[in-house]
């Protein structure tokens, strides 16, 4: 089921499955800026990455000496969350752990995810409650595609120097080669090939906004970032829409650490405690 709130300026859907947006509309000019999902493409929109961002070498990880299974991009993005509260701009789900993330991930915990209208802004809240009394590990990111065309750029706010990390392109595991993508610039230009090695990951990011921009229209997406650990930047290659995946955790390396909770950028939660992870999106 697809839930909508709006306000005189924009209106955005959210489905059940996944929590994940499916419409951000411009009513005032009538664009819709939220790439939707072709699936001889990618079926994508933006899922939403929990608790692990891409993928575990082997798809496989050791907790406490326990070995567990878990796909790319963690458990939630394909399980169906309850509406909790809504508002005629603003609404909120839950997921919480059931037997099936158990057998995955042992943890307890309840995933909300606001949605809420401010203007000509999208603001989206995620809130992981630790509701066990051990440590709880995790990561969370976000995965948002956003409509464009090659050619049109993504903006930082502050000059930056960045470099990315590269990822094998058969197992989609961090390698340990990198190369530069900014050299204290502003600017990343979506060429047709900019993707051909997957996604950009980067890390050390100084700016809090990063805004996709066209030479084509005024049109812009101005999105908030929230200080992640690393910035994912990724579309198909010579798609028309570009994700900007701001992630609190990353894809596992080839130097896989013996336990969960010393794997690379991984979040830890004291019990009964709560996590925030915040973006963005205004147009």
């Amino acid at each position: 089921m697809i839930h909508t709130i709006e306000n005189p300026k924009i209106k955005v859907s959210v489905k059940e499955i996944g929590a994940e947006l499916t419409s951000f509309f411009d009513k005032e000019n009538s664009i819709e800026y939220l790439w939707q999902g072709n699936p001889d493409i990618w079926s994508g929109q933006a899922p939403i990455l929990f608790p692990i961002i891409g993928r575990l070498l082997n798809d496989k990880y050791t907790l406490n000496g326990k070995e567990y299974s878990m796909p790319k991009h963690g458990l939630v993005r394909k399980k169906a969350f309850s509406l909790i509260e809504k508002k005629n701009d603003e609404m909120t789900f839950l997921i919480t752990a059931d037997d099936n993330t158990r057998a995955a991930y042992p943890f307890e915990f309840e995933l909300y995810v606001n949605y809420k209208l401010i203007d000509r802004k999208l603001e989206v809240k995620h809130t992981v409650k630790n509701i066990n009394n051990i440590t709880m590990y995790f990561s969370i990111g976000a995965h948002p595609a956003f409509n464009c065309e090659i050619g049109d750029y993504l903006e930082f706010d502050e000059n930056e120097t960045l470099i990315s990390e590269k990822i094998d392109l058969i197992d989609s595991i961090r390698i340990d080669d990198t190369y530069p993508v900014l050299n204290n610039e502003k600017k990343i230009v979506i060429t047709k090939d900019i993707f051909n090695e997957d996604a950009l990951i980067l890390s050390g990011i100084k700016s809090d906004y990063i805004t996709l921009k066209s030479n084509n229209h005024n049109r812009f997406v101005r999105f908030y970032l929230g200080k992640p650990k690393y910035l994912g930047i990724w579309a198909k290659p010579g798609a028309p829409y570009v994700c900007i995946e701001p992630w609190d955790g990353v894809n596992d390396s080839y130097h896989k650490k013996s336990d969960f909770s010393q794997k690379d950028a991984i979040l830890r939660l004291e019990p009964q405690k709560a996590y925030e992870f915040i973006w963005t999106a205004e147009i």
